[in-house]
């Protein structure tokens, strides 16, 4: 068997650059912890950006997997299957929603949304033929494709990738009066995430979301939310928007978690007047709703559910916060989240984040920076508080 190093550098001899990771090579799962190839053990913070929300290979998912690989694993949406009415169904009921369309990825997911919401906008709220409009907020991330990277306000993300797609308008993340201004009569829907993870763990200002989705009602406006992320236990409730009475979508995107951190799945759920917009052929995916998907998402909201980790990662957010605040270290600029996904801000006469997250990777400590000077922490939701004790204790270390 290669050495991490010298199987680095021949997986960077064929592979595209376009990631940066760390100079680790991860060969062993297991509930939180990771091990590289040398034996190495990590604690896992970075989740696959809160795709194990339910750890490293979580004995019920891969049953689920590996029987139902047994047994049927794909046959598009050309027939029925056993797997992808109940998968649904249970969904649809966790999520307080009439239907559902499964996709893979979260950003097909997202490009779903963006059909579904144009759609309605013509059809039921008489916008005039491609004159249709969705608001979404600076620094937003919902996906690499031409159309979403389009609507980014990232540089690097947009850079030589253009033409790109009309009919987008970026306002302030968490400003209501900008939002406001922006709902004109061809808007058909507002896209936003809850909280901004990828672009340093924003969080809006309390009451932001609820009174997002009242200004989008009151105009005739579809509340669209991304919580491709945010959603299913990662901050403490199910679903994000559940911290604020009053937020529910009319749309709603996941994705990540709903694979269990084994299978690609994604979904985005609506009511039954606006899913019924899709008739046959005008949307579809081979693989969405695909029975093996299909049965590995029945299982990864089982144990979400059975195992209450949204109560979890309410309860062990509270405490890696409060100990996280204690450590009143110069360099930490600043620490937010909600629930298990949490932000430390660097300040900038301190480092990058990068840098840090390279001693806490010497420590044992599997962390990601973004935008350049925030180090996100996302342990799986089964962490137990002694695990992250220990951790607090790496970055004392590194911090302090």
């Amino acid at each position: 068997m290669s050495d991490s190093r010298s199987l680095i550098a021949s997986t960077e001899a064929v592979s595209a650059p376009n990631y940066a990771p760390l100079p680790i090579v991860v060969s062993r799962g297991e509930g939180v912890w990771i091990w590289d190839l040398e034996g190495r053990k990590y604690l896992d913070c970075v989740s696959a950006y809160s795709s194990l929300n339910q750890g490293h290979r979580h004995p019920r998912i891969v049953r689920a997997l590996v029987d139902q690989a047994e047994r049927l694993t794909l046959t598009s949406r050309a027939v029925h299957n056993d797997q992808m009415g109940p998968f649904l169904a249970e969904l649809c009921a966790l999520a307080r929603m009439e239907m559902a369309l499964p996709m893979n990825t979260g950003a097909e997911a997202v490009e779903t949304a963006i059909k579904l919401a144009r759609r309605w906008g013509y059809r039921v709220k008489g916008v005039p033929r491609d004159r249709a409009e969705i608001v979404v907020c600076r620094n937003n991330f919902h996906g690499r494709t031409t159309t979403i990277v389009g609507f980014s306000s990232e540089p690097q993300y947009r850079e030589d990738f253009g033409p790109f797609t009309p009919g987008f308008t970026l306002v302030d993340f968490g400003d209501l009066d900008a939002l406001r201004a922006a709902l004109t009569d061809n808007v058909a829907a507002f896209l936003v995430e809850p909280i901004q993870a990828e672009a340093g763990i924003l969080v809006p200002p309390p009451g932001y979301l609820a009174a997002a989705r009242a200004l989008c009602r009151e105009r005739n406006v579809l509340f669209v939310l991304d919580e491709i992320q945010t959603g299913l236990g990662r901050t403490g409730k199910m679903f994000a928007h559940e911290h604020e009475a009053g937020a529910a979508p009319d749309v709603l995107v996941l994705g990540k978690a709903l694979g269990g951190g084994v299978y690609p799945v994604s979904a985005v759920l609506a009511s039954r007047a606006l899913m019924t917009l899709f008739q046959p052929g005008d949307h579809g995916s081979t693989f969405g709703g695909n029975p093996l998907a299909s049965a590995v998402g029945r299982a990864a909201l089982g144990v979400l559910v059975d195992e209450k980790l949204a109560d979890r990662a309410a309860d062990f957010g509270d405490y890696l916060f409060a100990a996280l605040r204690g450590l009143r270290a110069p360099c930490i600029k600043d620490v937010r989240g909600r629930g298990l996904l949490v932000g430390i801000e660097i300040a900038a006469a301190a480092g990058t984040a990068r840098s840090f997250c390279e001693r806490l990777l010497a420590r044992g400590v599997l962390a990601k920076d973004t935008h350049a000077q925030v180090i996100r922490l996302a342990p799986p939701l089964v962490v137990q508080r002694s695990e992250l004790d220990w951790l607090v204790e790496q970055l004392r270390a590194v911090f302090c």
